[in-house]
């Protein structure tokens, strides 16, 4: 390395970062990465260690992280509007002001710590999806009840489309045809074409649906209400809920994640404090831990044997091991972790 790249890496800090990810890298490993909303950063952990590598800021608001396929860079939604949640009065929230020119989706090098760029995203951007083969990034705006779509090598917004009210979850199908985006307030799924941006339908589902995945061959979609204390079962191809899977009383579910073989169904269940695992083919929970008070953002190692739920109110990550279904470790992140994934090593 040349001497005076070094220098300005120690200088920086940035040195402990790169041998860091490039050691994860030559090992076959991963990176954990967490937005911290109210930290305004990016918190990243070894996959294999998960010792907390580094915490990089990022911009206000951060909540939807994605990266890309070969972990060189990591995108992030940012959004200058005030927190307003669900028991907040409406003319409170309209009240209070809004830095509109912090919305954006910003693109980072984990590397070097740096945002390369902060991309147009619409209004309030809260969940987004990224289809890697036609670098199209589909993004829910929350405040202005659209969704977006953006062409990343242009940097510049295609369409927006209008969607259900509050969206939030946003979930690409694995075929890259459809899209769906949650609506919060009218507890419904709106499906838009991936590729023209025309919505397809809409689809009622239970009170306040927040996220949603598919199966691996587009055919079956899960979507989480959290008021509905459900999760709705629907059929892709008809675009018809199907069936319900009833969650304990006082359930409140959010973030999901598919395991590789289709026949569970992870849920971080929220204000509810707990993980679920919900065996598919008998549609009964079989599993549950508690992980911390308001768990949201869910993710499974790249191997499928861990998951990780951000704990928002207490500022950590619950590591899970699957096997025994028992938290084997807490990390501490930023302020108030929202949204986790995880990526290979750069």
């Amino acid at each position: 390395m040349n001497e005076s790249i070094k220098k300005t890496l120690l200088k920086t800090g940035l040195l402990t970062v790169l041998f860091s990810t490039i050691t994860a890298c030559a090992q076959g490993g991963s990176v954990i990465y967490v937005t911290n909303e109210d930290s305004n950063s990016v918190t990243m952990i070894s996959g294999d260690s998960h010792e907390v590598i580094a915490t990089i800021p990022v911009g206000k608001r951060p909540r939807g992280i994605k990266v890309s396929p070969d972990g060189s860079l990591f995108y992030v939604a940012l959004s200058g509007s005030p927190k307003c949640p669900p028991t907040m009065d409406d003319e409170v929230c309209e009240a209070m002001e809004a830095d509109k020119a912090a919305d954006g989706i910003a693109e980072v090098n984990p590397l070097t710590q740096q945002v390369i760029r902060i991309l147009p995203s619409g209004s309030d951007p809260e969940q987004f999806d990224v289809n890697w083969q036609t670098g199209k990034l589909y993004v829910s705006n929350e405040d202005t009840h659209t969704a977006t779509i953006l062409d990343l090598s242009q940097g510049e917004i295609l369409m927006t489309i209008p969607t259900g009210l509050e969206p939030e979850g946003v979930r690409l199908s694995p075929d890259g045809r459809l899209f769906y985006v949650t609506g919060e307030v009218a507890s419904d799924v709106t499906v838009i074409d991936a590729n023209t941006g025309a919505e397809i339908t809409r689809i009622n589902v239970g009170l306040r649906p927040r996220d949603s995945v598919f199966t691996a061959d587009s055919s079956t979609a899960y979507v989480s209400a959290e008021f509905g204390e459900l999760i709705n079962i629907i059929d892709v191809a008809s675009n018809t809920a199907v069936g319900e899977i009833p969650l304990a009383e006082g359930s409140l579910p959010m973030g999901l994640v598919l395991s590789p073989d289709e026949s569970t169904l992870y849920v971080a269940n929220g204000r509810g404090q707990t993980v679920v695992a919900i065996d598919l083919a008998n549609r009964e929970v079989v599993n549950s831990v508690v992980v911390g008070p308001r768990p949201w953002g869910l993710a499974m190692s790249l191997d499928g044997t861990t998951l990780y739920s951000a704990n928002g109110p207490s500022d950590d990550i619950s590591v899970i091991d699957i096997a025994s279904f028992e938290v084997i470790k807490k990390i501490q992140v930023g302020e108030t972790p929202w949204g986790v994934v995880v990526g290979p090593a750069p």
